[in-house]
Parts: C-alpha cells; sequence; structure tokens
C-alpha cells in the first residue's frame, strides 16, 4: 500500500501504522534481534527511555527473547558485554543513557579495542535541536569516542538509522574485531520510519577486510619456516577470535614443522598447555623457556599478536638474529612496532590453514637434526623451572592457590576471568588452558574492575558451567557492585580472590624499582568480604591455612549460588620471573636472584631494591 493510498482510504479502514514503520526506539529492538543478539547489558536514563519502553514492550509480547540484564555501573555493562563477547566468539552489546551514561562505559569501550573484542554500544543523547547547548546530560559522545571506537556514529535522521544499526554489527565482528558505537538522540528514537532488515540495507561504507592470504607470501612463509633450524610460533588473541578452526591449524602446523608454541596473555587456550611443544606465555611475566627461545631464534611466526611492549621488552634486543613472518587480520599491525620479513594479511584461520595446505602441497620436511638440537636447548631452559616457589606448611602461597584451584576445575567446564595485577600474572602461569575462549581477562588496557563484571556476561552466555574471577583485594572493589547483579539473576559465579593486602604489583615494583618506598600501595582499610559477600545474598568463605585450602576451593565450587572466596596468602609473594622494564628476553628475574636482594643492581646504576 503506498503513502497516497493510506492517505485516501477512509480512517475506519486504514491501519494505524504499516508494518514495516515502527519508531526509532522500535527500530533499536528489532535490529538487535535480527541480529541474533540475546542478550542485552545495560543501565537506563532519560535519554535511552524509548528504548526501554520499545523493549519492554517486545518483551510482554514474545517474551525474553532479548534479554537486558541491568547492571549497577556502565563500566561493567561494558565489560559484562567484553566478557559475554570473548567466551562465545558473538559481539556483545550494551545500551546506556547520555552523559554521564556513554562516558562511565568509555573504560569498557577502550578494553574492548585494545583487545579487539566485537562489541556495539548503544548511547542516548539529547533531542538534536538540544546538540551543542549544553543540555542536562549532554555530552560529546562521538568526539570523546573517536579513539576509542573501531568506529561510532551520531544519528541524525530515522531513515539512516537501520542502516547504521546493522552496519555496526558488520564493521564490530569483521576484520579486527572491536567496539562500534551508535549514539542516538532522543527525537531520533521517538521518530518514524521504514525499517529495514540486515538482507535489505545497503551499506555506506566500502569496509571488506581482507581475509585471505597472498598465496605467494604463504609460500614463502612456508619454505621460510621448512628452512629454519630453530623456528618458534608467537600466537595472540587473534588465534582466539578467528575461530576453533585457527586453533586447529595452529596446532596442526606445530606438529607438521616440529616448533615449539608461546602465546601472548591474550592467546593463552588457542595451544594446549598439556601439549609438549607448549613453553608457556612469553613477555614480561612469561617463562624462561618462552622467553629465552624466542630471543635465540632464527625464524618466528607470529600469528595474530601485534608485538605490544610486555611482549617485545627492548626493541632493539629484540629476537636479534630471527628472520620474522607476521600474520594477521590488520594490515597496519604489520610492521607498525617491529619490522617483518613477510608480512601476510588475512585471518589467522585461513592463513594458518593455506599455510599447512602450502606446506605440504610442497613436501616440506622439517630440518630434524637442527631441530633435535634447538629442543634440548630449549630442554635446558625448562630444567631451571623458572615458576617454582617455596612452599609452606603454615601460609598460602598464591601459586600454590592457583595451582589447587586448576587441579579442582580442570576437568570441569571452566572459564577463568580475571582482574589486573599479580593474581592476574599467576593465573596465567599457573592455570593451565587446554582450549580456546576458556580465558577472560584484561590485556592491552590492563584494566583493574574488568574480571567480575566479565564474569557475569561468561555465566549468561555459559549458564550451566563453571565460572571463577581470579581476583586481587584492591582490584574486586573496582566493580564489586556487580555482585549485586550477580545475585539478582541467579548467576553462580565464584571471586576467587588471592588477598595479600596491598595492590600486589605495584608493591612489586616499588620494592624492585623504587628503594623499597611503597607509596599508597598498601590496603590498610579492607572490608570483610564474607560479610561483604552475605551483605549482597551471596555466600562467603574465607581460608588461611593451606591444609584446609582444598575443601574450601570444592566448598565454594559445590555452592549453587554467588560465592566470594577471601583467599588469604602470603603478603610478600613476588611475581616471578619478571623481564624488567627496558630489558632484553634474555635479561629476566629469575626467583633465586632476589635471594640477596642488596646485590641487584641495573645498569644505570638505579637501585633496584
Amino acid at each position: 500500500m503506498t503513502e497516497q493510498q493510506t492517505a485516501q482510504t477512509p480512517a475506519s479502514e486504514a491501519p494505524a501504522v504499516q508494518l514495516d514503520t515502527l519508531t526509532g526506539a522500535e527500530m533499536v529492538v528489532r535490529a538487535l534481534i535480527d541480529q541474533g543478539v540475546e542478550v542485552l547489558f545495560g543501565y537506563p536514563g532519560g535519554a535511552v527511555l524509548p528504548i526501554y519502553d520499545a523493549l519492554f514492550q517486545d518483551n510482554e509480547t514474545h517474551g525474553d527473547r532479548l534479554r537486558h540484564i541491568l547492571v549497577r555501573h556502565e563500566q561493567g555493562a561494558a565489560h559484562a558485554a567484553e566478557g559475554y563477547a570473548r567466551s562465545t566468539g558473538k559481539p556483545g552489546v550494551v545500551l546506556v543513557t547520555s552523559g554521564p551514561g556513554a562516558t562511565n562505559a568509555i573504560t569498557g569501550i577502550v578494553d574492548a579495542l585494545m583487545d579487539s573484542i566485537p562489541m556495539v554500544v548503544l548511547t542516548g543523547q539529547v533531542p538534536t535541536h538540544l546538540i551543542g547547548t549544553d543540555a542536562f546530560q549532554e555530552a560529546d559522545t562521538v568526539g570523546i569516542t573517536r579513539a576509542c571506537t573501531k568506529h561510532n556514529y551520531l544519528v541524525k535522521d530515522v531513515r539512516d538509522l537501520p542502516r547504521i544499526l546493522h552496519e555496526a554489527f558488520h564493521i564490530a565482528t569483521s576484520g579486527r574485531p572491536g567496539p562500534v558505537l551508535i549514539d542516538i538522540p532522543k527525537d531520533v528514537q521517538f521518530s518514524r520510519g521504514a525499517y529495514q532488515g540486515p538482507d535489505e540495507v545497503t551499506f555506506g561504507h566500502g569496509y571488506s577486510p581482507r581475509t585471505k592470504g597472498d598465496p605467494a607470501r604463504i609460500t614463502e612463509a612456508a619454505k621460510l619456516i621448512a628452512g629454519a633450524q630453530r623456528p618458534i610460533f608467537y600466537t595472540g588473541g587473534g588465534v582466539i577470535n578467528a575461530g576453533p578452526e585457527a586453533a586447529a591449524a595452529l596446532r596442526e602446523l606445530a606438529a607438521l614443522t616440529g616448533a615449539p608454541v608461546t602465546s601472548t596473555l591474550m592467546g593463552l587456550g588457542a595451544f594446549p598447555a598439556a601439549d609438549p611443544a607448549w613453553l608457556g606465555m612469553l613477555g614480561m611475566h612469561g617463562t624462561f623457556e618462552a622467553n629465552n627461545a624466542m630471543h635465540d631464534c632464527d625464524v618466528m611466526i607470529c600469528v595474530g599478536a601485534r608485538f605490544d611492549d610486555r611482549v617485545t621488552g627492548r626493541l632493539d634486543a629484540f629476537s636479534p638474529g630471527s628472520k620474522k613472518i607476521h600474520i594477521d587480520i590488520d594490515a597496519s599491525s604489520i610492521n607498525k612496532n617491529v619490522r617483518v620479513d613477510v608480512g601476510i594479511v588475512g585471518d589467522a584461520g585461513s592463513v594458518l590453514s593455506d599455510l599447512v595446505t602450502a606446506w605440504k602441497a610442497a613436501g616440506h620436511k622439517p630440518n630434524r637434526e637442527a631441530l633435535g638440537e634447538w629442543w634440548r636447548q630449549i630442554d635446558g631452559w625448562r630444567a631451571v623451572q623458572c615458576l617454582r616457589y617455596g612452599k609452606s606448611e603454615t601460609t598460602i602461597k598464591p601459586q600454590y592457590a592457583i595451582e589447587r584451584l586448576y587441579a579442582l576445575t580442570k576437568d570441569r567446564d571452566t572459564y577463568i576471568t580475571t582482574e589486573v595485577g599479580q593474581h592476574q600474572m599467576w593465573a596465567a602461569q599457573f592455570y593451565r588452558f587446554q582450549e580456546p575462549n576458556r580465558w577472560m581477562t584484561s590485556g592491552g588496557l590492563g584494566t583493574m574492575g574488568y574480571g567480575l563484571p566479565a564474569a557475569v556476561g561468561v555465566q549468561l552466555a555459559h549458564p550451566d558451567s563453571l565460572v571463577i574471577d581470579i581476583a586481587g583485594e584492591a582490584s574486586i572493589q573496582m566493580c564489586i557492585q556487580e555482585l549485586s547483579t550477580a545475585v539478582q539473576y541467579d548467576l553462580p559465579v565464584k571471586i576467587f580472590i588471592l588477598n595479600n593486602e596491598w595492590m600486589g604489583m605495584v608493591r612489586q615494583w616499588q620494592e624492585l624499582l623504587h628503594g623499597q618506598r611503597y607509596s599508597h600501595s598498601y590496603s590498610s582499610s579492607l572490608p570483610d568480604f564474607v560479610k561483604l559477600a552475605e551483605a549482597y545474598g551471596a555466600k562467603g568463605i574465607r581460608c588461611a591455612d593451606p591444609a584446609a585450602l582444598d575443601a574450601a576451593i570444592l566448598e565454594m565450587i559445590d555452592h549453587p549460588g554467588p560465592v566470594i572466596f577471601d583467599c588469604r596468602v602470603e603478603k610478600a609473594e613476588n611475581c616471578l620471573p619478571m623481564i624488567p622494564s627496558g630489558k632484553a628476553h634474555n635479561e629476566m628475574i629469575l626467583p633465586e636472584e632476589l635471594d640477596d636482594l642488596g646485590s641487584v643492581i641495573d645498569e644505570a646504576g638505579r637501585r633496584l631494591v
């Protein structure tokens, strides 16, 4: 029926609204459903009330086909969406109001950008005629978030809204994933227009990232690997983002080439920790064997990682004698920090699969004699046992706590999130991940407060799984209010706090690099976490005895609801090994080197202790 026919039809016979005509708010809800979104994390406010009203009406008509989770802070909404996305591979979705609603979400948005997490953030905005007048709860959201989103939009016409909504999901999930923000003024939410589905819109951009690698470069890479005597695979979060096929191709290629495999913090789980070829994590708190192998390799194959400073250490001393192959979906990452010999732009899964095919087609075989010598060298580094620590019968060592947590959960369907600090590094070192998408942590931004809301998002995605946030007593207080969200929605997340009463990583750096001047790193007024858990309606457990730890962990696991576990650990323990800032990979501090702290002096003459 045309608009002219509608106008000539008697009012008693004409439909009130054409079926394809919706308000902007209704378009938002319809588009999310058409995009397959099942969970939405948000917090209402005046500038998004039309969307919340449309959501209410959709729920009344269709039930919870689009489930809204009411967080307690907009930062929590963004982190929860990150946890949901990282554990599923689907985009996380956030809905917040204008002004402080949008600015509160920015930390989570930047976190998602740094760690390549697909996310769509919907923000309310004051009506278009008030933009620029300093209206109530107005902020230049597009301007503020321009540098911390993959792309953002300010919608000024409801007719553009369907295209922008669907386009945002395409951009967020294509190429290198990331957050996309849509700022929607309130009058646009009330306006009516024709809705178009995902297959009906025409995108207004030419964004079409390359996913297939250049065959000639893949052939060159295969030849380079075949000629290597000391190869190593350096893998990152891009392997996990590329899906399970990428992890499978990585495992096959490692087996074909006989090369060892290491990973960034974000890449843990892409290669099984139980595999003999696994060297552990590399970087500032990586293993002795992984870092030395990276330093001494002659061919490095970097897959889905970006040579960030926590991995490379001093750039001019990073893997100085190696040929470098870099596979990445993001062309701008290649040659950005480290010059490489072969750069391949493409999806990690696609390129790794093609590399396997190219290796087999050329009949390449690894140099077994050279590899044997390489592995003997690696075994020598392994023999150092860089993760060893002194056991105690009276005090729980944090490393022991993670070891026991792993032992008691490894045979369960478990997902791990973390906050940021020493506990995060100990979790990366001692919790042995065997498959991808089981490890959610804040890597690039290092956001304290990430772990609990991320665990909420993971638990919603995997309601029958065991979800544990490994936390510190300082980090957990950043977003502790999201425990209320877990209680409200019956989400049995477990918060495992390694409580050493310090901002542990800050204290460690102050001890080693700032002359033991502990400036504002001690938590002198901590809450009673057991009582705090009970105040929120959760369960609290406390343990300080190594002999009682297993039973307490099992009590936490078996409790059907949310739990805060206050694990009292050794207060002065340092997270080692460690590459001091500005040092090379082969200049690590090992545990025995701190036995006599007074003798550890850096090259510039500044005291480390």
